[in-house]
Parts: C-alpha cells; sequence; structure tokens
C-alpha cells in the first residue's frame, strides 16, 4: 500500500520554470532512490532525474543544467525544479521510487505516480 502523489505540473512558456514535487506515503519502511520520468507522444518513458538515499544524483543529458532535484528524507518528498524550460521537455512527468517493505534489507520494489502533464509553449 504505497501512493505517490505529484503535483506542480502546468503550462509554461519556454523559457520559464515549473517545479514539480511528490509526497510518498503507505507501507514502506525507507526509501531507496527516488526520481523523476517523463513520456512524450510517440516516445519511450525516460529517466530525467533521480536521487539516492545519500544524496547523490542523475541527470539525463538532456536537462543537465537547468533541472535540479531535491529530496526531504523526513517528509519523505522528492522534488523536481524546471528552469528554462524548453518546448521538447513537453511530458507527462512520472514520480518513482524505489523502497524496502521492511528495514531489515529485504528485496526492493519500485512504485509509480499517476504522473502530471508539463506542457511548454514556444
Amino acid at each position: 500500500q504505497v501512493q505517490l502523489v505529484e503535483s506542480g505540473g502546468g503550462l509554461v512558456q519556454a523559457g520559464g520554470s515549473l517545479r514539480l514535487s511528490c509526497v510518498a506515503s503507505g507501507s514502506f519502511a525507507r526509501i531507496n532512490v527516488m526520481g523523476w520520468y517523463r513520456q512524450a507522444p510517440g516516445k519511450q518513458r525516460e529517466l530525467v532525474a533521480d536521487i539516492n538515499s545519500a544524496g547523490s544524483t542523475n541527470y539525463a543529458d538532456s536537462v543537465k543544467g537547468r533541472f535540479t532535484i531535491s529530496r526531504d528524507n523526513a517528509k519523505n518528498t522528492v522534488d523536481l525544479q524546471m528552469n528554462s524550460l524548453k518546448p521538447e521537455d513537453t511530458a507527462v512527468y512520472y514520480c518513482s521510487m524505489t523502497a524496502q517493505k521492511f528495514v531489515v534489507p529485504t528485496p526492493t520494489y519500485r512504485y509509480w505516480g499517476q504522473g502530471t502533464q508539463v506542457t511548454v509553449s514556444s
């Protein structure tokens, strides 16, 4: 019973900014990696950015220098600050995380949010 709820999507002009937020709740003991994926029409879902429990981050080459991912472990949230948005950033953005159900090391599962639409107009 894990739920991820995204917010912050919307319509913005090219060059503008948006901040996406995701809150995780439910039955889990530890969150390992939290991240954001996106899927544009006609394209496969791709990793945008993720961040592990130690704070190490990964970014897609297409968003490096423009997007910043952050997490608050106490609040079980992950945010994506998106600056200098481009029309090609238009997609449905999905929050995702890998988590353990128990504190003792156990198999890790991946969970997904419902997605939030980001549209960048030119």
